[in-house]
């Protein structure tokens, strides 16, 4: 055990529950409500920053697909010459 009675798994005595017993139903939804909560928080702080990052790679992509195809472009033109008979 650690100098804090812990025993590595997030329990004090080994036992489940906030009485020591069983882990119970309401401890399980109040644990994932946590969670929840905490996940929406980090969502929302993130997502300017997903956003501006998803937007810069598209500008990325497009540009180099762009490139791509004027070089494409210029090597596969076709010279057509018309005579007038």
């Amino acid at each position: 055990m650690a100098a804090d009675g812990k025993d590595g798994k997030g329990r004090k005595d080994g036992k489940g529950g906030k009485d020591g017993g069983k882990i119970t139903r309401a401890d399980l939804e109040a644990k994932l409500t946590e969670i929840d909560a905490e996940l929406s928080e980090t969502g929302e702080a993130i997502k300017p920053k997903a956003m501006a990052f998803g937007v810069g790679a598209l500008v990325l992509v497009l540009i180099v697909v762009f490139l791509l195809g004027r070089r494409k472009g210029e090597r596969a033109t076709t010279i057509v010459e018309v005579r007038r008979i």
